[in-house]
């Protein structure tokens, strides 16, 4: 369904990081814009994190953040989570399984985006 839109915000947590010991900790907020005509549930996720070293690591489960939001027609729903890298750079992309207040079940992809320390690429 392309009536649900995905922007996603990324911020490195310095003070939580230890790049020494190759922890790399970073922050990012998505927020799940439903522009369709009928209500929407998410139920799940599921990401594939990707890091400079080209270790994947695959995440899954019920809802974001303990959460299993209704978003209705022209509303949205904004969440912060984080992730851990051994790297300073990789990226993360998905999906959400949602169902739409009809009963139908459909998958909104989460576009590729970069988590990279400040100022490490020019």
């Amino acid at each position: 369904m392309s009536d649900i839109r995905i922007e996603v915000q990324t911020h490195y947590l310095a003070a939580q990081s230890a790049p020494d010991n190759g922890q790399y900790v970073f922050a990012y907020t998505i927020t799940i814009s439903n522009d369709g005509a009928q209500a929407v549930q998410l139920l799940n996720r599921a990401w594939r994190i990707t890091d400079a070293d080209h270790k994947i690591t695959r995440v899954a489960g019920d809802g974001v953040v303990g959460q299993q939001p209704h978003i209705a027609p022209g509303e949205s729903f904004s969440y912060t989570s984080g992730t851990v890298l051994a790297t300073p750079i990789g990226t993360m992309e998905g999906h959400y399984g949602m169902e739409a207040a009809d009963g139908s079940k459909f998958e909104v992809t989460i576009p590729s985006f970069r988590l990279a320390v400040p100022n490490i690429l020019h």
